[in-house]
């Protein structure tokens, strides 16, 4: 669904140009509120990234933008300097959560999500408690108590790493059914190749895959999650230097590229050129009387004692 979203602020006449499934703004159910965008912090790097509640905070999505310089849009009668593009597409409030769950968790006790998830940067981070998708799946992340009819949760790392292998297995299995290639030969995200190559294994969907986790979680998570995957650690290649003009590819020890001692060997003989140039020729005809050699201006000079 291709849709023109308004700014927030009634003062501006700009427009954003959105890409979002049907559910992401639809607003024919019964709920409260119209689909927001707001501002939360980005689980992977704490900084703030764009998203957006459906209508009556159902469902959360993330907002990606693409951008190029030297773009806009035509809307209407206008033209909208704002050249963006914005994908919105679904995601699991839970990695939103996390952090402030893995915060939590050093005072080891139980306590209310409302006592949890609490950031003075982003008050808007309150609105992950109302959304149903994350109060319905909070148990795969947290161990969860009832008291008195009021429950209390506390930070699980070991639900957390098993909800993150399904979550990097579910992705491997969404991989192959796209028969997207994940072997040596891709070199970035950016730029998928469609074509399967035959070398690939296992490894290489579930390195992929954890590669695509990681970017919604933190990098020490990611981390556990690689050991939890019992992925082997890939040792970087070693770099090999050129080998040197003198040299040659053979099975034989190298010797050194320079080897200055040769040129004072008493075997060395200077070899004068088969054919002599033009210039040689014309040197050679010059009458060299009373010329000084070369290596005369080099020598020491004698100390004349004085008279």
């Amino acid at each position: 669904m291709t849709s023109k979203k308004n700014r927030s602020a009634p003062s501006s006449n700009e427009s954003w140009i959105v890409i979002a499934a049907n559910s992401a703004l639809d607003k024919t159910k019964v709920h409260d509120g119209d689909p927001t965008f707001i501002r939360l912090r980005n689980p992977a790097t704490g900084a703030a990234s764009q998203y957006l509640f459906s209508s009556g905070d159902v469902q959360l999505y993330e907002v990606k933008a693409f951008v190029e310089d030297f773009h806009s849009w035509f809307i209407d009668q206008t033209v909208q300097s704002d050249g963006r593009l914005l994908y919105v597409t679904p995601m699991d409030p839970l990695f939103l959560l996390l952090p402030y769950l893995q915060s939590s968790a050093k005072e080891g006790k139980f306590q209310p999500l409302q006592q949890m998830v609490m950031d003075e940067d982003f008050p808007g981070s309150t609105r992950l408690l109302k959304c149903t998708q994350a109060l319905d799946t909070i148990h795969h992340v947290a161990d969860e108590r009832v008291v008195t009819s009021q429950k209390f949760y506390r930070y699980s790392q070991e639900k957390t790493m098993d909800w993150l292998k399904k979550k990097v297995l579910n992705t491997v299995s969404a991989l192959k059914k796209s028969d997207i290639s994940v072997g040596g030969g891709v070199k970035s995200t950016t730029y998928v190749r469609v074509k399967q190559e035959t070398s690939v294994n296992e490894e290489d969907y579930l390195r992929y895959a954890h590669g695509l986790i990681s970017e919604y979680i933190s990098e020490e998570l990611s981390k556990d999650l690689h050991k939890h995957l019992q992925l082997p650690e890939i040792s970087s290649p070693k770099e090999v230097e050129p080998p040197s003009k003198k040299r040659k590819l053979s099975d034989k020890p190298v010797e050194a590229g320079e080897d200055y001692t040769k040129f004072n060997s008493a075997d060395f003989t200077r070899k004068l050129p088969k054919k002599m140039t033009a210039a040689q020729k014309t040197l050679a005809k010059v009458d060299k009387t009373g010329m000084k050699s070369m290596s005369s201006f080099f020598s020491p000079k004698v100390k004349q004692e004085n008279k």
